[in-house]
């Protein structure tokens, strides 16, 4: 696997050497565009407006516009030449609980492995806060922004997630009118919880609209037809309290099969 990025953890005077590593990839279906008429791919190129020349990467510079129709040109170089060792290195600014912080602020994770020298610094600091319940938020550049970073720590390792900062959250502007709720439809749901309640193991769950996707793909390839599913009955249960005794009933009943 590929090294994302190489850094540094720094927090106090003690400084970890660390890669980077993505801990997520896409297994998703992707369609390419085609002209209808012919099949044939649809292709994107990148055209300079004044001349109509098509252009390679190796044409393309990074350009400011500070003015209508006035760039200034900024090279790869001297953007990192402005970096200094601090800004290279992820600073922890301070410690926090996990729950604490909203799910929206987390953007994309990354494993953490320590580079040769710094596995007693890394494992040291895994178990402080494993053992204290906390992450560690820091910031370092990465490209040409100043990122906002959590360690988070696990029994197996560390992950480090991008954040977003506060001004890159919308506000959340839609209410709702918040109707009284009866205390025996609460203890209901809550009985309803606590029925349907299992450890989290990822391992049990799967795409499965892809799977159905990639079978689609496959028929029509082999020239076979592609035969919709039923549609699944409805309840017919309109009353609130009713639907939440038939659920807790159904969750019973899948729990005891699961048993047998």
């Amino acid at each position: 696997m590929a090294v994302a990025h190489k850094t540094v953890i720094s927090f106090g005077l003690v400084a970890i050497p660390v890669a980077l590593y993505t801990a997520t990839q896409d297994n998703d279906i992707h369609f390419n565009q085609l002209h209808k008429e012919d099949n044939e791919r649809i292709r994107y190129k990148k055209v300079c407006a004044h001349c109509g020349k098509e252009l390679t990467n190796a044409d393309i510079v990074k350009g400011y516009e500070y003015d209508k129709d006035h760039y200034v040109i900024v090279t790869d170089e001297e953007i990192e030449k402005i970096k200094t060792e601090k800004e290279k290195s992820v600073q922890i600014l301070h410690f926090a609980q996990l729950n604490q912080i909203s799910p929206v602020y987390y953007e994309k994770t990354y494993q953490a492995i320590p580079e040769p020298g710094g596995e007693k610094a890394f494992e040291l600091l895994r178990q402080a806060l494993m053992s204290e319940q906390k992450i560690a938020i820091g910031k370092t550049v990465l490209g040409t922004k100043d990122t906002l970073m959590a360690i988070i720590p696990r029994e197996d390792g560390m992950l480090v997630s991008t954040m977003h900062y506060q001004d890159d959250i919308k506000e959340l502007q839609k209410n709702y009118a918040k109707p009284q709720v009866d205390e025996q439809e609460l203890n209901m749901a809550k009985m309803l919880i606590n029925a349907m309640a299992t450890p989290f193991d990822p391992s049990k769950y799967s795409d499965e609209y892809q799977v159905k996707l990639r079978q689609l793909i496959e028929s029509k390839i082999s020239g076979r037809e592609m035969i919709s599913p039923k549609s699944e009955p409805k309840s017919g249960i309109v009353n609130l309290m009713d639907a939440l005794k038939a659920s807790i009933e159904q969750a019973k009943n899948q729990t005891e099969r699961k048993q047998a």
